[in-house]
């Protein structure tokens, strides 16, 4: 078996095992307003979740086809066999010492990070695609900015709306909305966080001069579907508890707020083919409602542990990233 084929196969292994990462780590963030406010019970949280994030990773392609071309070219990458597994290796690494202590970071960032890091590696900072890079990144930089606005709008508006309801009454009819709500986002969180590893394969059937295009092929597509839905199905429990609780008592009503905020803004991305990070903006969405309904309510301190580990992710996986690109340069 030749070194080209060797490597190919390992990326298409470390992808998998990112998506089925990502899937018990970020899957967390969608169903962990539901589960906190008991309008699903876990077990059942977490089949709807599988099961919709599989359908929404069926659904589009953009987003990969950003994630193939617009980070670094691989058309013209150089070594692009060991950029990619040792960005693979880095984001996987960083996703699990993350998820180890329960600390809501991106997977999108981690990702997007290692690429970079391990790039530059390789081939020094010319090998960015700079206008595609900087694009991604203000994309991840903004989406949780907006998702906190329109957080705060959302739940304003409910709060002026259902004023004069019967408060026990209004949170059953929440409880039982927020089941699509939790649906709803579980599905944007699909059509997102999937195509990441559809378009690390991609880069990696392109760099090994085994497609010519950045289409995204239907195997592909089918088995990153399946892995994060196998890694949803695991659960991320620390991670729910953070997103879930530690930021503000949720209930039904900023449940459905924040839910309706993120999958809003994670699928807005996706229409226009930007990665963002689903962490961050279900996340912001929390802090948003949780700030328009009491101020003094939202736990500020876990928001900084979270807003130092959103900080610190690019930089670090970049690091980690390039440290794997010179261990693997050893061996191939």
């Amino acid at each position: 078996m030749d070194t080209i084929l060797i490597l190919t196969i390992l990326i298409v292994v470390g992808a998998l095992a990112f998506d089925f990462i990502n899937g018990f780590h970020d899957t967390a963030n969608a169903i962990a307003t539901a589960v906190s406010t008991k309008a699903l019970k876990p077990r059942h949280a977490i089949i709807l979740a599988a099961v919709m994030n599989f359908v929404g990773a069926l659904a589009f392609t953009g987003v990969a086809k950003t994630i193939t071309k617009d980070i670094v070219d691989p058309f013209s990458l150089e070594n692009g066999s060991i950029v990619i597994l040792a960005a693979l290796l880095a984001a996987i690494t960083w996703n699990l010492v993350t998820w180890y202590y329960g600390i809501p970071s991106s997977s999108s960032h981690a990702l997007i990070g290692s690429i970079a890091g391990a790039a530059i590696a390789a081939a020094g900072v010319s090998a960015l695609n700079y206008k595609g890079f900087i694009k991604i990144i203000q994309a991840l930089i903004f989406s949780p900015l907006l998702a906190f606005v329109i957080g705060f709008i959302i739940y304003s508006i409910f709060k002026v709306v259902f004023k004069n309801r019967n408060l026990a009454k209004t949170n059953r009819n929440f409880r039982s909305i927020q089941i699509a709500t939790a649906a709803l986002q579980s599905f944007t969180h699909g059509t997102n966080d999937a195509q990441k590893a559809m378009g690390i394969i991609t880069m990696a059937l392109i760099v090994n001069n085994y497609q010519t295009s950045d289409d995204i092929q239907t195997w592909v597509q089918v088995s990153c579907a399946t892995a994060m839905g196998l890694g949803t199905s695991i659960g991320g429990w620390k991670i729910i508890k953070t997103v879930g609780g530690k930021i503000m008592k949720i209930r039904p009503v900023n449940g459905v707020a924040a839910d309706l905020t993120g999958a809003a803004v994670i699928f807005g991305a996706t229409a226009i083919h930007l990665p963002v990070s689903t962490t961050h903006v279900i996340s912001s969405s929390i802090l948003g409602v949780g700030s328009a309904h009491r101020l003094k309510g939202v736990k500020w301190g876990t928001a900084q542990r979270m807003l130092i580990t959103w900080v610190i992710t690019l930089p670090i996986s970049a690091s980690l990233a390039a440290i794997f690109f010179y261990i693997l340069n050893i061996f191939f």
